[in-house]
Protein backbone atom coordinates (compact mmCIF):
# COMPACT_ATOMS: atom_id res chain seq x y z
CA UNK A 1 0.00 0.00 0.00
CA UNK A 2 1.51 3.13 -1.13
CA UNK A 3 1.97 5.49 2.32
CA UNK A 4 3.12 9.14 2.60
CA UNK A 5 5.54 9.94 5.36
CA UNK A 6 7.07 13.30 6.58
CA UNK A 7 10.26 13.87 8.49
CA UNK A 8 12.58 16.93 9.19
CA UNK A 9 16.01 16.91 9.01
CA UNK A 10 18.99 19.52 10.08
CA UNK A 11 19.95 21.71 6.90
CA UNK A 12 23.22 19.87 7.60
CA UNK A 13 22.21 16.73 6.33
CA UNK A 14 21.03 17.91 2.62
CA UNK A 15 22.09 20.03 0.10
CA UNK A 16 22.46 23.83 0.49
CA UNK A 17 23.80 23.35 3.98
CA UNK A 18 26.30 26.08 3.59
CA UNK A 19 23.51 28.69 1.82
CA UNK A 20 21.71 28.20 5.24
CA UNK A 21 24.50 28.97 6.99
CA UNK A 22 25.70 32.20 5.22
CA UNK A 23 22.02 33.27 4.77
CA UNK A 24 19.77 32.20 7.47
CA UNK A 25 17.03 34.15 6.13
CA UNK A 26 16.41 32.56 2.95
CA UNK A 27 14.16 29.53 1.96
CA UNK A 28 14.24 26.92 -0.73
CA UNK A 29 12.01 24.35 -2.11
CA UNK A 30 13.10 21.96 -4.89
CA UNK A 31 10.67 21.79 -7.88
CA UNK A 32 7.92 19.20 -8.04
CA UNK A 33 9.17 18.14 -11.74
CA UNK A 34 10.29 14.55 -13.45
CA UNK A 35 13.46 14.87 -15.38
CA UNK A 36 13.40 13.24 -18.35
CA UNK A 37 17.64 13.03 -18.86
CA UNK A 38 17.73 11.12 -15.06
CA UNK A 39 18.85 14.00 -13.48
CA UNK A 40 18.77 14.12 -9.64
CA UNK A 41 17.00 17.31 -8.86
CA UNK A 42 17.34 19.58 -11.37
CA UNK A 43 15.98 22.61 -10.36
CA UNK A 44 14.75 24.90 -6.91
CA UNK A 45 13.14 27.74 -6.06
CA UNK A 46 15.22 30.32 -3.97
CA UNK A 47 13.59 33.29 -2.14
CA UNK A 48 14.83 35.70 0.38
CA UNK A 49 17.85 36.45 -0.98
CA UNK A 50 19.91 38.64 -3.33
CA UNK A 51 21.55 36.61 -6.52
CA UNK A 52 24.92 37.29 -6.10
CA UNK A 53 25.01 36.51 -2.43
CA UNK A 54 22.84 33.41 -3.41
CA UNK A 55 25.41 32.29 -5.79
CA UNK A 56 28.41 33.11 -4.08
CA UNK A 57 27.09 30.97 -1.06
CA UNK A 58 26.42 28.06 -3.66
CA UNK A 59 29.82 28.53 -5.30
CA UNK A 60 31.57 25.02 -5.77
CA UNK A 61 34.18 24.52 -2.68
CA UNK A 62 34.62 21.16 -2.12
CA UNK A 63 32.04 20.91 0.80
CA UNK A 64 29.31 17.94 1.19
CA UNK A 65 26.14 18.57 -0.38
CA UNK A 66 26.67 21.93 -3.01
CA UNK A 67 25.58 21.77 -6.19
CA UNK A 68 28.09 21.65 -8.88
CA UNK A 69 26.83 24.36 -10.94
CA UNK A 70 23.89 26.64 -10.31
CA UNK A 71 22.07 28.64 -13.15
CA UNK A 72 19.38 31.79 -12.92
CA UNK A 73 16.53 30.48 -15.18
CA UNK A 74 13.50 32.75 -14.15
CA UNK A 75 12.32 34.95 -11.29
CA UNK A 76 8.71 35.33 -10.16
CA UNK A 77 7.53 38.23 -7.73
CA UNK A 78 5.75 36.08 -5.64
CA UNK A 79 7.25 32.61 -5.34
CA UNK A 80 11.06 34.09 -5.78
CA UNK A 81 14.20 32.70 -8.07
CA UNK A 82 14.02 29.52 -10.16
CA UNK A 83 17.57 27.85 -10.56
CA UNK A 84 18.80 24.96 -12.67
CA UNK A 85 20.89 23.02 -10.57
CA UNK A 86 23.26 20.47 -11.52
CA UNK A 87 25.05 17.72 -9.27
CA UNK A 88 28.02 15.51 -8.34
CA UNK A 89 26.99 11.89 -10.55
CA UNK A 90 27.77 10.10 -7.75
CA UNK A 91 25.74 12.01 -4.72
CA UNK A 92 26.19 10.61 -1.13
CA UNK A 93 23.80 10.69 2.34
CA UNK A 94 20.52 11.84 2.59
CA UNK A 95 20.55 12.55 -1.06
CA UNK A 96 21.78 9.44 -1.94
CA UNK A 97 19.44 7.42 0.18
CA UNK A 98 16.54 9.33 -0.79
CA UNK A 99 17.41 8.63 -4.69
CA UNK A 100 18.01 4.80 -4.04
CA UNK A 101 14.71 4.28 -2.10
CA UNK A 102 12.76 4.43 -4.94
CA UNK A 103 10.71 7.25 -2.87
CA UNK A 104 8.83 10.20 -5.27
CA UNK A 105 10.01 13.16 -3.70
CA UNK A 106 6.55 14.66 -3.12
CA UNK A 107 7.24 17.90 -1.83
CA UNK A 108 11.14 19.35 0.25
CA UNK A 109 11.29 23.17 1.74
CA UNK A 110 14.37 24.38 3.43
CA UNK A 111 13.93 26.69 6.08
CA UNK A 112 15.43 28.04 8.92
CA UNK A 113 17.89 25.72 9.31
CA UNK A 114 15.89 22.81 8.67
CA UNK A 115 14.39 20.48 6.05
CA UNK A 116 11.50 19.18 5.65
CA UNK A 117 10.50 16.47 3.21
CA UNK A 118 7.34 14.61 2.22
CA UNK A 119 8.08 11.30 0.49
CA UNK A 120 5.76 8.74 -1.29
CA UNK A 121 7.08 4.73 -1.15
CA UNK A 122 5.11 1.90 -2.79
CA UNK A 123 5.43 -0.83 0.17
CA UNK A 124 4.95 0.12 3.64
CA UNK A 125 8.72 -1.96 3.87
CA UNK A 126 10.12 0.15 1.85
CA UNK A 127 9.84 2.60 4.65
CA UNK A 128 11.44 0.78 7.21
CA UNK A 129 14.20 -0.35 4.74
CA UNK A 130 14.62 3.85 4.42
CA UNK A 131 14.77 4.63 8.14
CA UNK A 132 17.16 1.59 8.95
CA UNK A 133 19.75 3.19 6.07
CA UNK A 134 19.37 6.40 7.89
CA UNK A 135 20.23 5.34 10.95
CA UNK A 136 23.41 3.11 10.16
CA UNK A 137 24.44 6.38 8.50
CA UNK A 138 23.94 8.68 11.34
CA UNK A 139 21.04 10.52 9.74
CA UNK A 140 18.39 11.79 12.26
CA UNK A 141 14.96 12.20 11.00
CA UNK A 142 12.10 13.68 12.73
CA UNK A 143 9.06 11.93 11.93
CA UNK A 144 5.64 13.51 11.84
CA UNK A 145 3.48 11.55 9.97
CA UNK A 146 2.77 8.28 8.21
CA UNK A 147 -0.28 8.03 6.19
CA UNK A 148 -1.66 5.93 4.11
CA UNK A 149 -2.23 7.31 0.52
CA UNK A 150 -6.04 8.51 0.00
CA UNK A 151 -6.35 8.94 3.65
CA UNK A 152 -7.66 11.88 3.78
CA UNK A 153 -9.72 12.59 6.77
CA UNK A 154 -8.14 14.64 9.82
CA UNK A 155 -9.47 13.24 12.25
CA UNK A 156 -7.84 9.85 11.24
CA UNK A 157 -4.44 11.20 10.94
CA UNK A 158 -1.62 10.29 13.85
CA UNK A 159 -0.88 13.17 16.49
CA UNK A 160 2.99 13.85 16.46
CA UNK A 161 2.09 12.52 19.95
CA UNK A 162 0.58 8.85 18.87
CA UNK A 163 3.23 8.68 16.14
CA UNK A 164 5.71 9.40 19.16
CA UNK A 165 4.59 6.44 21.55
CA UNK A 166 3.76 4.19 18.35
CA UNK A 167 7.33 5.13 16.72
CA UNK A 168 9.21 4.15 20.28
CA UNK A 169 7.32 1.07 20.92
CA UNK A 170 8.68 -0.02 17.58
CA UNK A 171 12.06 0.73 18.05
CA UNK A 172 12.02 -0.21 21.69
CA UNK A 173 10.84 -4.08 20.85
CA UNK A 174 6.94 -3.34 22.71
CA UNK A 175 5.79 -5.32 19.14
CA UNK A 176 8.08 -8.19 19.10
CA UNK A 177 6.79 -11.84 20.05
CA UNK A 178 8.99 -11.55 23.25
CA UNK A 179 8.31 -8.00 24.01
CA UNK A 180 11.37 -6.43 24.91
CA UNK A 181 9.55 -3.52 27.10
CA UNK A 182 6.73 -2.82 29.11
CA UNK A 183 4.26 0.03 29.22
CA UNK A 184 6.06 1.53 32.00
CA UNK A 185 9.03 1.39 30.46
CA UNK A 186 7.34 3.62 27.43
CA UNK A 187 5.60 5.54 29.71
CA UNK A 188 8.89 6.33 31.82
CA UNK A 189 10.69 7.54 28.38
CA UNK A 190 8.24 9.61 27.39
CA UNK A 191 7.36 11.27 30.80
CA UNK A 192 3.50 10.21 31.13
CA UNK A 193 1.36 7.78 33.18
CA UNK A 194 1.31 3.94 32.02
CA UNK A 195 -2.67 4.79 31.00
CA UNK A 196 -1.65 7.84 29.13
CA UNK A 197 0.81 6.18 26.95
CA UNK A 198 -1.27 3.39 26.79
CA UNK A 199 -3.94 5.75 25.48
CA UNK A 200 -2.06 6.93 22.82
CA UNK A 201 -0.97 3.56 21.16
CA UNK A 202 -4.81 2.29 21.07
CA UNK A 203 -5.75 5.74 19.36
CA UNK A 204 -2.69 5.38 17.29
CA UNK A 205 -3.57 1.79 15.95
CA UNK A 206 -7.00 2.46 15.57
CA UNK A 207 -6.15 5.55 13.08
CA UNK A 208 -3.81 3.41 11.42
CA UNK A 209 -6.50 0.76 10.90
CA UNK A 210 -8.88 3.94 9.79
CA UNK A 211 -6.73 4.95 6.96
CA UNK A 212 -6.03 1.31 6.11
CA UNK A 213 -9.77 -0.11 6.02
CA UNK A 214 -11.68 3.02 5.08
CA UNK A 215 -13.36 1.89 2.36
CA UNK A 216 -14.31 -1.95 3.49
CA UNK A 217 -17.20 -3.14 5.18
CA UNK A 218 -17.60 -6.03 6.85
CA UNK A 219 -20.58 -7.91 8.75
CA UNK A 220 -19.94 -9.58 12.28
CA UNK A 221 -22.55 -11.21 14.61
CA UNK A 222 -25.15 -9.35 12.71
CA UNK A 223 -23.74 -5.95 12.62
CA UNK A 224 -21.92 -4.06 9.61
CA UNK A 225 -18.89 -2.15 10.95
CA UNK A 226 -17.52 0.48 8.66
CA UNK A 227 -13.97 2.42 9.16
CA UNK A 228 -16.02 5.52 8.21
CA UNK A 229 -18.14 5.45 11.49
Amino acid sequence: MATLIDFVVSAEEFPFGELFTALPDVSVELDRVVPTNGALFPYVWISGGDHADIEAALEPSGATFVPQTVTLVDELEDRGSLYRVTWDPEPTGLIEIISDSGATMVSAVGARGQWTFTLRFDEHAEIGAFQNRCRTTDIHLSLSRLQPLGYAARDRELTPAQLEALELAYRCGYFDDSRRVTLDDLASEVGISRQSVAGRLRRGHRNLLAGLFSSSERTVGGVTSSAEE
